[in-house]
């Protein structure tokens, strides 16, 4: 594998996977486990480039590297972006991260974001063609995206892996994927990483620009990128946050509750994300303050309560007038 120094943090993981390909333990399958955009996919594709290139002299390396970067290796398929109906159906977009078969799901005229059957049995057909290196790695993201006839085909495949075949999943809810699935990988786990290895991301910005974009990324190096190189997305969160700041100084209960129920009304499940998000954090930064034991419980109450409950408008009411005087 690279230095840590050419990824952002997770240098206990990068480490694990050294250990591996040194001690010639290299597992059939790994689980990449952890919260987005900490850089899950970011390691393990590094982790299929040094497998790779493993034994290849340096101009060979960077042949083989820039193959695996375009998606054009024969050993090396990803299984991200799926063609959905009237949703992604821009092969040439769809191109840029998966390169694993998916014709069938255009004939198919496939509405789901969900791993199907299909994709599983094309994904087999696809590993049964010898590598022309010493692995072939099959990277698939987001693994609980499968269906469940999918997973136990897919779960048979672990069980009598193909010959040297390296499966790298990632997941960002280990917890809902079969146990047996789980116990035949060997499992990565990641978590947020530290202000410190974030910093050298922003040292460019100015400190107020610096300080919002490590507050908001959480410890997740893949929100920082997003951030730099989308100006329009950076002044939409802050715009964002701003109003959530402005949520925990208003004293009206009224109009707490008519710009907390008017944002849901226009959000999208993603977009209610962003805007818990935005609260939790200005929250932090109010109870600093004033501390407010009751607001927190509140705030923690609707979060889990969001995840399994489908009646916003009522979760929201209860909120609001959970914190308000």
């Amino acid at each position: 594998m690279p230095s840590t120094e050419s990824l952002v943090g997770h240098t206990f993981q990068i480490e694990q996977l050294q250990a591996d390909i040194a001690n010639g333990n290299v597992a059939h399958a790994y689980l990449f486990a952890g919260p987005p955009h900490l850089g899950k996919m970011a390691v393990a594709k590094e982790f299929g480039m040094t497998l790779l290139t493993l034994g290849r002299s340096d101009e060979e390396t960077i042949v083989v590297r820039d193959q695996i970067s375009r998606l054009t290796h024969p050993d090396f398929l990803v299984l991200d972006q799926l063609w959905i109906v009237e949703e992604q159906e821009n092969w040439e977009q769809i191109a840029k991260t998966s390169n694993a078969p998916q014709q069938h799901r255009e004939k198919k005229n496939v509405k789901s974001n969900t791993i199907s059957i299909d994709d599983i049995r094309a994904l087999q057909e696809r590993l049964a063609i010898a590598p022309t290196s010493g692995f072939l790695c099959c990277m698939i993201r987001s693994i609980e995206r499968l269906q469940e006839a999918a997973a136990n085909a897919f779960l048979k495949m672990l069980e009598e892996p193909p010959s040297k075949v390296i499966f790298l999943l990632t997941t960002e809810h280990r917890e809902s994927l079969l146990p047996t699935l789980v116990s035949r990988t060997r499992t990565i786990l990641f978590h947020p990483v530290s202000l410190h290895d974030l910093k050298p991301l922003v040292a460019d910005l100015d400190d107020d620009d610096a300080s919002f974009i490590l507050h908001l990324s959480q410890g997740a190096p893949g929100k920082v990128m997003r951030l730099l190189k989308d100006p329009d997305l950076l002044r939409d969160e802050k715009q964002l946050h701003a109003q959530a700041d402005r949520f925990w100084s208003e004293s009206s209960k009224h109009r707490r509750l008519q710009w907390l129920m008017t944002s849901a009304e226009k959000s999208s499940d993603i977009d209610m994300d962003r805007i818990l998000l935005h609260l939790g954090i200005s929250l932090q930064e109010h109870l600093r303050e004033t501390p407010r034991k009751d607001w927190y419980k509140a705030y923690t109450n609707l979060l889990s309560a969001s995840r399994t409950n489908t009646q916003r408008g009522l979760l929201l009411e209860q909120f609001v007038f959970a914190v308000s005087p």
